[in-house]
């Protein structure tokens, strides 16, 4: 029998809906002929500016080690979606910066999150996913001032 809403924790419930939503990105994505990137690489294109981020930037924005957050980074790059170069205002720190193809991908990834977010709006309500995101950017607010 499927637990009720009330009887779900609201953390995995939540992380359930953030894997979920990653699979179907990486779906959509792959769908669209950029095949390779995994629901784990969204964390790269997530905080990556379009004309590139040093990768320690890259590794304290999503909350990953440097040495993790390379990982993804190098599994990205074999892909041919991203290029690690020396950044020029520091030589000892490197940028990472998205390919033509990489560039490709950021821009599908926005319209596929509009996309889905317009299929959420048409499923439960416009109302109900705005008052959704009001009480998320609540929660964030009061995580971050903590």
């Amino acid at each position: 029998m499927p637990a009720t809403a009330t009887e779900l924790n609201l953390v995995a419930l939540l992380g359930s809906v953030k894997e979920e939503l990653l699979e179907e990105m990486s779906r959509r994505v792959a769908a669209a002929g950029y095949p390779g990137l995994r629901p784990s690489h969204g964390c790269v294109f997530r905080y990556l500016d379009a004309d590139g981020s040093r990768l320690s930037e890259l590794a304290e924005k999503s909350g990953l080690t440097k040495q993790a957050f390379g990982e993804h980074v190098a599994n990205v790059e074999a892909l041919g979606y991203v290029v690690r170069v020396a950044d020029p205002e520091d030589g000892r720190a490197k940028r990472v910066e998205p390919t033509q193809r990489g560039r490709e991908v950021l821009e599908l990834s926005r319209q596929i999150f509009a996309d889905l977010e317009r299929e959420w709006a048409e499923a439960i309500g416009v109302e109900r996913l705005a008052s959704l995101r009001e009480t998320l950017l609540e929660i964030d607010a009061l995580q971050t001032a903590g």
